[in-house]
């Protein structure tokens, strides 16, 4: 990841209802959850959720699609793991003791860890 696009991804999440979208996300898995449920879920007003929304896709953090009617929203986990792995990649001093946690890989709902 380039320093512009880590820079993109922390301005991004550096507004709490932006950090709380994208966890909410993170925490749906890879089904994702369509606006109108993140938007109850945030309890935000819907052109402030798309607001934020846009901030986010503009940094690569979410992905939409539209299903008929509904837009769902998904998080970005390579995206998210890269901007891990950027935050880390000298973690102390490259030592091999201190590696950050693997890459995320979140499993559909219903399969067992």
């Amino acid at each position: 990841m380039e320093m512009k696009n880590a820079l993109a991804a922390l301005r991004a999440l550096g507004h709490e209802s932006r950090l709380a979208a994208f966890r909410r996300l993170v925490e749906a898995g890879p089904e994702g959850l369509s606006v109108g449920d993140l938007r109850e879920h945030l309890a935000l007003p819907p052109a402030t959720l798309t607001a934020h929304l846009n901030v986010l896709r503009a940094a690569g953090l979410v992905r939409d699609q539209r299903e008929g009617r509904v837009i769902r929203v998904r998080a970005d986990y390579a995206q998210m793991d890269a901007l891990v792995a950027y935050l880390t990649e000298n973690c102390c001093a490259g030592s091999a003791s201190c590696a950050p946690a693997s890459t995320c890989q979140p499993r559909p709902k219903g399969t067992q860890r």
